[in-house]
């Protein structure tokens, strides 16, 4: 197969000063594409800000050739970021939606701030940039959106009920935006990373050496942001050199129809929900599998 490579195409890569995003921009930058090198070098818990992680990366990308230039900008901010992008080379083609923090909390000490923070930088963040570089996406006729959800927010994390949250809404958001930015050629995936990196302790160095460094989710997240690739409302777990797509499943019906459907008789059927031979797989924007089981697949008398 060519090489898939990205000549005159702009891509914004949010959080990239160090990691997985710094591994993001020197791989989209080798592949020909001007990068955006956004990071507003704060801590892993969001605090600070210091611009040396982003200008580091863009003076590693220009002194190997290629085009960069750095954004110090919050996530939060995602209108400035995108309009670097457009006032220094008119246009954004791809948004790596890589930026976040971290930090453990317990349920019961959740304050409202803790939560907010992470809900604003993760989920607010990934809208913003989003929201300001769809316009231009929708203009063009062209676009990829790759979002960075997580296992936890695939699984779960005791201690992190905030960051599981934050990372399980952005799956939702990268499906609608999916169905949303068909008509107009974006396309919107996300990617769950098992990944050492900045949040789980790594320095670069040490995630350059490591099995779960970020160079795998490097080669994904290229796939994705291709102008080859329509894959679309897809999320992948990646690391360590595999790649998941993961599905939706309905386990097969249990089905209690008007006065059997007691909470005794569902704590009789309850072993249906854990034999998944038969279950289902909605595709992306199906939220009918019940409507059509009860109305028809036509859906008729639905309203009646």
């Amino acid at each position: 197969m060519a090489e898939l490579t990205f000549e005159n195409r702009v891509v914004v890569v949010t959080g990239a000063g160090n990691g997985i995003g710094r591994a993001y921009a020197h791989e989209f930058a080798r592949r020909g594409a001007r990068l955006v090198v956004n990071d507003l070098g704060g801590s892993v818990d969001g605090v600070g800000a210091d611009r040396r992680s982003a200008d580091a990366v863009v003076a590693e990308i220009t002194g190997a050739n290629g085009e960069a230039v750095a954004s110090y900008d919050s996530v939060e901010d995602g209108a400035r970021i995108i309009e670097t992008a457009m006032d220094t080379w008119g246009r954004v083609d791809v948004v790596l939606n890589n930026a976040g923090i971290a930090y453990r909390t317990e349920f019961s000490e959740m304050t409202r701030e803790r939560w907010e923070t992470m809900m604003n930088v993760h989920v607010g963040g990934s809208y913003a940039c989003s929201y300001a570089a769809w316009p231009h996406m929708v203009n063009q006729g062209y676009g990829r959106l790759l979002y960075t959800s997580s296992p936890f927010g695939l699984y779960a994390c005791p201690g992190f009920a905030h960051y599981s949250a934050a990372k399980a809404g952005l799956i939702g958001l990268t499906k609608a935006l999916a169905l949303e930015g068909a008509e107009h050629g974006i396309r919107a995936n996300a990617v769950a990373p098992y990944s050492a990196s900045r949040m789980t302790g790594f320095t670069n160095e040490q995630q350059a050496a490591s099995e779960i460094g970020p160079r795998y989710l490097a080669q994904l997240a290229v796939w994705l942001s291709h102008e080859a690739t329509q894959e679309t409302g897809s999320v992948f777990e990646v690391g360590g050199g595999y790649i998941h797509k993961v599905h939706l499943e309905l386990s097969p019906g249990l089905h209690l129809p008007d006065d059997e459907h007691t909470a005794e008789n569902i704590a009789a059927g309850r072993a249906r929900f854990a034999d998944l031979e038969g279950s289902l797989h909605p595709p992306l924007g199906d939220y009918n599998t019940i409507g059509r089981a009860v109305f028809g697949p036509d859906l008729e008398g639905f309203r009646n």
